[in-house]
Order: C-alpha cells, then structure tokens, then sequence
C-alpha cells in the first residue's frame, strides 16, 4: 500500500476486547490503564480550553484538571460497570 492511500479502519478495529473490560471492571490496573490509554484521545479532546494572551491571539491548551478529573469520572465507571 502506498503512502498516499488511506487505511481503511473497521469499527471493531477501534473496540476493546471483552477480556479487557472484564478485568478493568474487577479491578486490574493494567486493564483499567488499557481502556484509560484507549479513551485518552477522545479526554484530552474533552479537555481542551481556548486561551487568549494580551494581544488577543487565541491558543488550545489541555486543562489538566479537567482532564484528570474526566480520567477518574472514568475509572470510577469503569468500577462500578457490572459486566453479564
């Protein structure tokens, strides 16, 4: 494949395996890091914040606080999802 051709992703490419979830769902912290790894893309999105400096110039900064504060709203889910 060239480098010019786009990579065509399936939607089960971008799923974590059920084994995963059953163990970050019992407490495993390398599961728990693996879903929190997975999702990190779309918190650190979540996270963003427009900043403005003196001039007026905008800039996109992560607000760590948040963006801690969403990765333990998630591993709080995480822990209390009860997997069938």
């Amino acid at each position: 494949m060239s480098k010019h051709q786009k990579q065509v992703r399936k939607p089960q490419d971008d799923l974590l395996p059920y084994a995963v979830i059953q163990a970050a769902t019992a407490g495993d912290p390398d599961a728990i890091s693996a879903v929190l790894c997975h999702y990190s893309g779309y918190i650190t999105h979540m996270s963003l914040r427009t900043l403005h400096d003196e001039q007026g110039n905008s800039y996109l900064c992560v607000d760590e606080a948040m963006r801690r504060k969403l990765e333990m709203k998630l591993i709080a889910g995480i822990l209390a999802f009860h997997v069938a």
